[in-house]
Order: C-alpha cells, then structure tokens, then sequence
C-alpha cells in the first residue's frame, strides 16, 4: 500500500493517489466480485494502461464493454446489458470520464430490472427499483462530472436525445480508485471543457436554492481547487504535446482537479440551475459536449444571475481573489478562466446561430436543473440568455 495513496469515505470509499487503480483486485475480492464486467469508451480500451488492468484481471475472468462513445444513449445501455447477461457478470467496473460511469450504472440498474431503461427516470418511474443493483467499482480518467461519486445516470434518448435522469443511492459505486496518474495524457480541451464543467457544478450547487450548508461548504472549497489546478492542468496539457513537463507539478494539478470534480458532484446533491438546462438542451440539439456547453453558457448565466444572489457572488469571489469587492468579480473570473483555457466565448464559435435558439429555449425550459436556480428562469429569460452568449 503506497504511502502517496489516501482512504476516505464520503460515503463512497475512495482510495485517493497516483497508483491507487492497481488495487482493484483488491477491492473487488472486498466485495465478493469474482466476474466483473469492465465498462469504458472505445478510445480508453486502446490506452496501455487499460489494457494492463484488464490483464491484472485474469485471474478472477473478466470481460470488457467498450460500445460507450459521445453523449450516452440507451442503446449503448442495452447492449451492454446484453453483454453482462451472457457473461452472468457479478460486479461492474466503470472506467473512463461521465459517459462510461453512467453506462456502466444503467447497465448495473437494468441487469436485474424489466422493462425499458426510462421506465425507472427520476420523478417520472413507472416501475420501482426493488431490485438488487450490481455494485460498481469506478476509476474516472476525467475531472468533470465526478459521476464516480454520484447516485444518480443521465442517459439519453437515441431518436430525440433528450436527458433523463436515473437516481437511486444504489447507483452510489462501492468503491472509487481516484487515480490522478490516469489524466496525466488527457488533451488540453478535454481538460479545459471537464474542467468547467466541474466549475459549473460547483458553482450551482452554492447559488442553489435550498439550505444546504454542508453541500455550500464543499462547494466554495471545491471553487478553490478549480482556481489553484484548471489552469495549470490544461498548461501541462498543452506543453506535453511537444515538450517534457514537470511530472510533479502536472500531477499535483490533475490531483487538485480531480478532487475538485468529485466534490462537484457531491454538492450538486443540492441542486444545480439555469446554466445546466441550456447546457443539456445544447447537447440535446447541437449535440455540444456537456463540459464545453456549460462553460460556454456559465458567464451569461452568472450575468442572469447576479442580481438575485449578491452575497453569495461575492464569497465566491473572494474564494478565487481575497480583494474582490463585488461579485461581478466572478463573473470576470470566469471569463477570464476560459479565455485562458481555450473556452470559445460565444455560442457562433460552435456555430450555434440565432436560427437555433428557439429550439434550444423550447427544450431547456422543461430540464429539471432550473427549478433550483436562485432567480426563477421563464421562457423569455431563456431567450435573453442564450441571445447574451451569441453576443458575448
């Protein structure tokens, strides 16, 4: 056991350090998991380290689905339920950013569970879940959506690619190995996009409606660990592709963005906002990654709302600069992080044009993220919003 790896439980145990993915048999054997089922995305199957942990596997048999690729949809889910069915698969183990982590929890909740995958969305089931859930084991290579720590999957329909969301505390992974060695080759833009959205998570879950203080806690030191490591994740990044970095420094980024991340997660139990539901209904009609929409979105948002939550804008603020003296602060905060890491500043740099707002505001009036944003959102300021970030 390395010295550099730490255990805590939140309430997922987590075995936090560079090295900790080699424990995973250990782990499994804790939990009684003798054939597991690795889910992950097609390019993480390709990576040497991948294939390494599936070779460590060996002795215990273990197969892989790797069908999981973009925004997950419930046939991905399907077939990878196919594949755990025929294998008779005890345990799953999720390997990869948001996309696999879901996939593998609609595949651990739909293995013992009838019906259609949607029968069992939050606020709207048909079907209980009073079944047993496969546990899961997670190893995130992201440091974005922190799914590996949340209870909840959101799975999108193949025809119309609307979100839906699944949550159950079963969904919970048992165990968490929170490898930062593991993001040491992820490219600059996929930092940069995960990384806001990790941001963006942080950040609604503090302006959420709703008392919360455990959850507001996590999130302001959450804001703190994007300020001190997002920067430096994406400048590592950027400088590997052509030269050697500091590998001490490049790991203590992705460490203090990865936790970053898994505390997102944690205080978006709170709630999240605005800036998620035009997000989602980007990624619905664009098809624009979920990190990169948020961060995209996050400035006009936080202009939206500023106004309803001064107090709050401005301990943020004061989180990322101690001398801010108002909390338009984080707004130029904001904006001045993504200009650095590369985050187009308006929505026509993704060639989203004015032609496609009515549909967007059409899908994000009916997400349920806004619901919880400090400043109640109609329809017309879903188009004052989406109109701020083409100008922006």
């Amino acid at each position: 056991m390395s010295a550099d790896i730490s255990t805590y439980n939140f309430p997922t145990k987590i075995r936090f350090g560079p090295g900790s993915r080699h424990d995973l048999i250990m782990e499994l054997s804790s939990l009684g998991i003798q054939r597991p089922l690795i889910v992950t995305d097609r390019d993480v199957a390709k990576l040497p380290w991948f294939v390494a942990i599936e070779t460590s596997l060996t002795e215990m048999t273990s197969v892989t689905f790797s069908g999981v690729w973009g925004n997950p949809v419930v046939s991905q889910v399907m077939t990878g339920v196919t594949v755990c069915q025929d294998y008779n698969a005890d345990g799953i183990v999720a390997v990869g950013g948001g996309a696999p982590m879901d996939v593998a929890k609609a595949i651990a909740l739909m293995a013992n569970h009838p019906g259609h995958l949607f029968d069992y969305e939050d606020g709207a089931s048909t079907r209980p879940i009073d079944r047993s859930i496969l546990p899961i084991v997670a190893i995130p290579t992201t440091a974005g959506t922190g799914s590996e720590v949340g209870r909840s999957a959101v799975i999108s329909d193949d025809e119309t690619h609307a979100k839906k969301i699944i949550f159950d505390p079963q969904l919970l992974p048992k165990v968490v190995l929170a490898d930062p060695e593991l993001l040491l080759g992820l490219p600059a833009k996929i930092t940069a996009a995960t990384g806001m959205d990790a941001l963006t998570h942080l950040i609604e879950a503090f302006l959420a409606k709703g008392n919360n203080p455990l959850c507001d806690g996590i999130a302001l030191e959450g804001i703190y660990l994007v300020s001190q490591h997002l920067r430096d994740s994406v400048m590592f990044a950027q400088q590997q592709a052509t030269e050697t970095v500091n590998r001490e420094g490049h790991l203590r980024a992705r460490a203090g963005m990865l936790n970053a991340s898994m505390m997102g997660a944690i205080a978006f139990q709170k709630g999240l906002g605005v800036t998620h539901s035009c997000a989602h209904a980007l990624s619905t009609v664009c098809d624009t990654h979920h990190g990169l929409a948020n961060g995209i979105m996050l400035p006009a948002a936080m202009r939206f709302n500023l106004e309803a939550e001064p107090e709050k804008f401005l301990r943020m603020a004061r989180v990322v600069n101690p001398s801010a003296q108002s909390g338009q602060a984080l707004i130029d905060w904001i904006m001045d992080l993504s200009n650095a890491i590369g985050i187009p500043s308006s929505l026509d740099k993704l060639g989203v044009s004015a032609d496609t707002v009515e549909k967007l505001v059409s899908v994000a009036i009916d997400d349920v993220c806004h619901p919880c944003n400090p400043r109640p959102v109609t329809e017309n300021d879903f188009y004052a919003i989406y109109q701020d970030a083409l100008a922006a």
